[in-house]
């Protein structure tokens, strides 16, 4: 029913040329990655390797590195819609990998750039983003790190822990946001996950996004080289809030994936499935539940689209739209991924139907689903984001 009528010309092949790469390297593998538990083994090589071949990963940056297009954001998160609609975990390595790095690489010297991008955009090197710790996520305030860099005269030795971070129990790289010695300033630093000192924790367990694996990271006095900051020692924060920023959209756009999955299995299974002697379709309910969701679906995807093309355009935040899409496509994809299930019934909640073999995938969905609201910014903060640019910060703080 959605048309993307806007799209720039640089950016008219990208849907086409992910849903084919999706279709080819993901589908095949995406409910083994969707039901396995988190494990160092279980990381999707497969997928990852696979889209990485067929150039998703060279969609966000410049030439001679990658695809050069004149809205990288845009056909970044077009092609982050794309896995989500297959597999939202994989959305979420996605985002860690080619939206919240490529960023934070933007801020990279030049040198440092040439040395680690063609290994990001072919595969062979895995990134992680880590912001996150134990007592600091929303809350990324210098005073609020535990983890710090203190200045040498080579550069840095770094010292925390960090939480929750995507790609770690394979990363070759991480970007990291470290409290600046005792001050209260941040900095931003590439470290190699490979240095002394790097230790990686168990994968997490938990409800959804199974094929997202994320584990702890310690810093036990790892060495930095200088010239891996990224952007001017002690604007780290800066760097930090530009990359989540990016992120935010990302997953935003991973929301309108998970959304456009669960209304077409409803729409599928109104079609298909008969009560009372009538086709699920006919029941007046569903027909205008569903309409509204459609709308506000393809409102999601406008939103997405227009946060992204302002960021392309040159404007670092992307606020407030930036808050509004990823606050407004995540509620939308659990609310739909609610409905849908509500539509199955007892085959939406369950995994398999061990007499027939059926699975709707209606569970997976509604068990990924829920991340989005929290990572990237709580939907709850980013509420408050938007009404410091509607009523002004004078007043809300």
């Amino acid at each position: 029913m959605w048309h993307d009528v806007f799209l720039p010309d640089d950016v008219q092949h990208v849907r086409a040329m992910a849903r084919d790469a999706v279709a080819t390297h993901l589908a095949p593998v995406a409910r083994e990655i969707a039901q396995r538990e988190e494990s160092v083994d279980s990381f999707p090589w497969t997928a990852f390797k696979g889209l990485a071949g067929a150039g998703c990963f060279a969609v966000p940056f410049e030439q001679p590195f990658g695809a050069g297009l004149q809205h990288p954001m845009l056909a970044t998160c077009i092609v982050t819609e794309e896995i989500a609609y297959e597999s939202s975990s994989l959305a979420g390595v996605y985002d860690g990998q080619c939206i919240l790095n490529a960023r934070a690489l933007s801020f990279a010297q030049p040198h440092i750039r040439a040395q680690v991008l063609p290994g990001l955009i072919n595969g062979d090197a895995v990134f992680a983003f880590a912001t996150t710790e134990p007592d600091a996520s929303s809350d990324l305030t210098p005073t609020a790190l535990q983890t710090v860099a203190t200045r040498t005269p080579d550069g840095f030795v770094v010292k925390g822990r960090k939480r929750w971070i995507t790609n770690s129990v394979v990363a070759d790289w991480v970007c990291i946001l470290c409290r600046d010695g005792d001050t209260d300033n941040a900095t931003m630093l590439l470290i190699d996950m490979h240095s002394p000192g790097v230790q990686v924790g168990e994968p997490d367990l938990k409800m959804g996004h199974r094929g997202q694996i994320t584990a702890d990271i310690v810093f036990d006095n790892v060495a930095v080289p200088a010239d891996h900051a990224l952007g001017e020692p002690g604007r780290g924060l800066a760097t930090a809030l530009a990359s989540l920023a990016a992120g935010r959209l990302g997953i935003a756009a991973a929301g309108v994936g998970v959304a456009q999955i669960a209304l077409d299995l409803a729409v599928a299974r109104l079609r298909s499935r008969e009560l009372f002697g009538r086709k699920l379709g006919e029941m007046q309910y569903w027909q205008y539940k569903l309409a509204e969701r459609a709308t506000e679906l393809e409102a999601a995807r406008s939103m997405y689209q227009k946060a992204a093309v302002r960021l392309d355009r040159g404007d670092r935040s992307g606020e407030p739209e930036a808050s509004m899409a990823k606050s407004y496509a995540t509620r939308l994809a659990n609310d739909l991924a609610r409905d849908a299930l509500q539509i199955h019934g007892g085959y939406g909640f369950a995994r398999r139907v061990s007499a027939t073999g059926e699975s709707y995938r209606l569970e997976e969905i509604y068990r990924d689903a829920k991340i989005l609201e929290i990572f990237e910014g709580a939907n709850e903060v980013l509420q408050w984001v938007i009404a410091r640019h509607l009523i002004g910060r004078d007043i809300t703080g």
